[in-house]
């Protein structure tokens, strides 16, 4: 009988939802005051710390794939080929050297994404274990979900410029638009990329100057640095000069700076003449195309107009220059000389 009188006691005062600890000290000592601190001194705290364990031990796994995907990304599978074969030296090493900004970049690409969802999956298993923490203590995290959720859209209605910039800057990531050490136009600024973060990115144009964009404000990026590049040089020359000898002079110009081992990883194709651009009072222009690795157009432009001027020199080849012309009216030589322009040297 008394047995059975326990045992009531027991469900009566320790239910299944109680902790271990309750029901254990409640049949040893059969004291209900020792059972209830039994489960607030040890089976709570025991509780809890088994919660906290185990959002460690899932950050730690969850941590370790997104490791693992990164460093499996992060394998250079250009330069094992390039290597193994002893292409450095070819064409076809040549290739795969410039290959490898593409596949830095998706290393980079890669890392950042990385870095997003370590952070993602740490707040989403830490408000896991709080909410289980909350629970595990007595009280309803029901009503506390909701109030989270109105609280949740209140915010989201009064910080809408905020939104927009995390969204823009997640999207700005997965879409591989720009990354760390590009060179792009952002509408108001234009500049090397320092940093891309989740609310702003930060930009550092050639005078040194830094500016911070918010990612929600940017509407358009042209990016100058991804994949290749392009150098377009318009040559002018006289409206007297051969204009075949002004392409083959070009041409042989472009293609010994193509044969130069210094611009070998530098200039992805070989330079092409594509002719006469425009004419016009300034001359005629002719278009000169380099397909060049990213951010290597401006020091190939630099360099091939260097050679181009060298060589018009040799050659005499001459560029149109403006020239003071006096001329006299019906007033006599007391009037103000007009400046005109001419393409060349010719008779007042």
């Amino acid at each position: 009988m008394s047995l059975v009188v326990n045992a009531v006691k027991e469900y009566e005062e320790c239910s299944p939802d109680q902790a271990v600890s309750c029901r254990v000290v409640w049949k040893l000592t059969g004291n209900e005051t020792a059972a209830d601190v039994a489960e607030w001194v040890i089976g709570k705290p025991t509780a809890i710390l088994v919660l906290i364990i185990i959002g460690l031990v899932a950050r730690w796994i969850v941590h370790r794939l997104i490791d693992r995907m990164v460093k499996h990304a992060e394998e250079p599978v250009a330069g094992k080929v390039g290597g193994r074969f002893g292409l450095g030296s070819t064409p076809l090493g040549s290739a795969l050297k410039r290959a490898d900004h593409t596949h830095s970049r998706r290393l980079q690409r890669t890392r950042t994404l990385g870095s997003l969802l370590k952070s993602i999956s740490t707040g989403v298993i830490f408000t896991i274990v709080v909410m289980m923490t909350i629970a595990e203590l007595g009280y309803n995290v029901g009503p506390l979900l909701a109030s989270a959720g109105i609280l949740g859209v209140a915010l989201g209605f009064g910080a809408q410029a905020l939104v927009r910039d995390f969204l823009s800057g997640i999207f700005m990531i997965f879409e591989d638009q720009y990354g760390v050490g590009d060179f792009v136009d952002v509408g108001e600024a234009s500049g090397t990329v320092e940093a891309v973060g989740l609310r702003v990115t930060r930009l550092r144009d050639t005078e040194g100057t830094v500016w911070y964009v918010r990612n929600g404000e940017i509407l358009r990026v042209g990016n100058m640095s991804q994949n290749w590049a392009r150098t377009v040089l318009d040559v002018a020359v006289a409206y007297t000069e051969d204009l075949v000898k002004v392409r083959r002079v070009l041409a042989e110009v472009a293609h010994e700076m193509w044969e130069s081992p210094d611009f070998e990883d530098r200039m992805i194709e070989e330079p092409e003449v594509w002719g006469v651009q425009s004419i016009s009072a300034d001359g005629v222009l002719i278009r000169v195309a380099v397909k060049t690795a990213p951010q290597e157009q401006w020091a190939i432009g630099r360099e091939l107009r260097q050679r181009i001027k060298a060589r018009f020199d040799a050659e005499d080849i001459e560029v149109p220059y403006p020239e003071w012309v006096v001329r006299t009216g019906a007033g006599g030589p007391g009037m103000n000389p007009v400046p005109t322009q001419d393409d060349g040297p010719g008779e007042a």
